[in-house]
């Protein structure tokens, strides 16, 4: 494969000969999956395809209610606070990007008027600035003006290190300009050849500055909005119970000609993935389920209901472990598993390695996550020339016992190994959910076999995933020795979801417990890797580099992946429903409507 062979069939594209659809088909015959493909499209000023989605309904309106099921129940609606995926698809619903990301990986315009290009002067050719124009007469659902002033406070307030913001990461090395009142300028420090994360996607929902501007800093928990958001999304809110329930009303002012279809919206959470598939494809009483992380033969049985279906999406979430490599059981200035300390045990690699060698994942993938995964070494699964073809995974208790009996690691009378007075004794925990219980028991059987005892912490979903700064039971706190659960990668690009492997990214006191790399363990290679990744522009280098960073963790067998998840969802039959693996479920929700 040439570049001069791409760039000729980018000509044929442009000059009608080639359709996108066989374009991206070449493409990924080259191993070169569709959300590059389409990236190498626009890079080169072929326009996007429309959203994926065609929407029927000819006016507003008139759709009754919208009913959602999230058994993860949100706990919080500012977008930037929003560390758990349950707070972003919330979040969503009432507050938009510039633009998003659909199925097939293709850049949206939302709050934009149109994605920027080089043709129309949105991308410099020196890779260094985007200019956003946006969309005329959008307002706020309290009747405020839309303005460029909204995007550069969002900036702001997300690049300030006193508003400890989830999103920090995508804003604090960047400038914003306002160039006038529809028309914004992003400045990066260096080329950029992943420009469309500011302000896109996940990381990118605009507030407003007249609801958060007194809110900025360190004041950031004390504003109102924090609960009651006023957004400019296709549904108002109207009331919110955390933990429990959320709910909506059409914005009969949207800025999408007769949109949304929907009168109310409703997000009810709680429960747990089985009740919540059940609640859709048997009993017919919500319309959509989030995640049904549910063993795939139970899904099969409950699709024979004829009420709804399973809708599996390509994405490059994952689920994983993570060993912890500090100490939670010794307080520091405040806080436990402080990079201050070391962990008596999972500090020595040879305990990681033989961890990594007692996990059966190609029995989770066959017994419990069917469809919904397939089991993988490698942290970044998507798109494939992101994946490391180095990796390879490997079930053997056999080669497990003997790396511990190399490295002095013998067992007790107890049957439990240990060294200079250490026992190999861990918790391990995750989010109360069936499959993550079967998994972590098939974990601590093998563990047994090899002389690790475990014991096991199952944390109700809505307080793992949390962002509360009290409570120490949340996944970002890591107060255990070993925890396990899925990190959902935000876009079609793995850049912003290597930076949880990153030394400033570290989830401490300091931060709030939100910064993204919540192993804390470091490397400057990986650093390193990861900083010329940022500013390569030549897309093959730029792989390697950030290959190199997923290597760098996945070796030291700090991060252990188990699968490679697709996003799962329930959905009634009458539903007709966007669902992207490269952003929220909630990403398209006034193009929602039913049949």
């Amino acid at each position: 494969m040439t570049s001069q062979y791409i760039q000729g069939m980018v000509r044929d594209v442009k000059e009608g000969g080639l359709s996108r659809r066989s374009f991206i088909q070449k493409m990924a015959a080259l191993g070169i999956t569709a959300p590059i493909a389409t990236q190498i499209l626009s890079w080169n000023d072929v326009a996007m395809a429309n959203a994926t989605l065609e929407y029927k309904p000819t006016k507003a309106g008139g759709g009754g209610p919208l009913k959602m099921l999230l058994w993860q129940a949100p706990t919080l609606l500012n977008p930037h606070f929003a560390s758990g995926t349950k707070d972003q698809i919330a979040s969503r619903v009432f507050y938009e990007p510039l633009a998003g990301w659909d199925k097939e990986g293709n850049l949206i315009p939302q709050l934009a008027a149109e994605v920027p290009t080089k043709a129309n002067g949105g991308l410099s050719e020196d890779g260094t600035t985007v200019t956003w124009k946006l969309k005329k007469d959008v307002k706020w659902h309290d009747g405020k003006p839309f303005t460029a002033d909204d995007v550069v406070f969002t900036w702001e307030y997300a690049a300030d290190p006193a508003t400890a913001a989830y999103t920090t990461g995508a804003y604090k090395d960047i400038k914003v300009e306002k160039v006038d009142d529809l028309t914004v300028k992003v400045i990066f420090a260096k080329p950029t050849p992943f420009w469309a994360d500011p302000f896109v996607g996940v990381a990118g929902m605009i507030i407003p500055k007249h609801h958060f501007g007194e809110y900025k800093g360190a004041k950031s928990r004390e504003a109102p909005a924090n609960l009651k958001p006023v957004g400019t999304g296709p549904y108002k809110f109207a009331d919110f119970k955390p933990g429990d329930i959320l709910s909506g009303t059409r914005n009969e002012s949207y800025h999408v000609a007769n949109r949304p279809h929907f009168d109310t919206f409703e997000i009810k959470g709680g429960g747990d993935a089985v009740s919540a598939a059940r609640a859709v494809l048997q009993t017919g009483e919500y319309d959509y389920a989030w995640d049904t992380l549910v063993e795939d033969e139970v899904l099969k049985r409950m699709e024979m209901g004829g009420r709804g279906k399973i809708s599996a999406a390509a994405a490059g979430d994952i689920e994983f472990v993570t060993l912890n490599t500090t100490d939670p059981w010794t307080e520091v200035d405040g806080e436990r598993s402080s990079v201050k300390t070391k962990h008596p045990t999972l500090s020595d690699p040879a305990v990681r390695q033989a961890i990594n060698l007692l996990i059966d994942r190609d029995s989770i993938q066959k017994f419990i996550y069917g469809r919904a995964g397939a089991a993988t070494a490698s942290f970044v699964n998507e798109p494939k020339q992101f994946k490391s073809e180095k990796l390879k995974y490997e079930f053997n208790i056999e080669k497990a016992n003997k790396i511990l009996d190399d490295a002095g690691w013998k067992k007790g009378s107890d049957g439990i190994r240990e060294k200079d007075g250490k026992k190999l004794k861990y918790v391990f925990q995750t989010s109360i959910n069936a499959p993550r219980q079967k998994v972590q028991a098939i974990i601590k059987q093998a563990c047994q076999r090899a002389g690790i005892d475990i014991e096991l912490k199952s944390v109700t979903a809505s307080v793992f995933f949390s962002s509360d700064v009290a409570n120490p039971d949340t996944y970002t706190k890591l107060y255990v020795d070993i925890e396990m659960y899925t990190t959902t990668q935000p876009q079609p690009d793995p850049e912003r979801f290597l930076n949880q492997f990153v030394s400033w990214e570290v989830a401490n006191k300091e931060n709030k417990w939100l910064g993204r790399n919540v192993s804390r363990y470091t490397d400057p290679a990986a650093d390193e890797a990861y900083k010329a990744a940022q500013k390569e522009l030549d897309p093959a280098k730029r792989a390697a580099y950030l290959i190199k960073v997923n290597e760098i963790f996945c070796e030291a067998n700090v991060i252990l992946p188990i699968l490679s998840r697709k996003k799962v969802v329930a959905a009634s039959n009458t539903l007709s429903h966007d669902h992207s693996g490269w952003d929220v479920d909630t990403w398209n929700l006034a193009s929602w409507s039913r049949a």
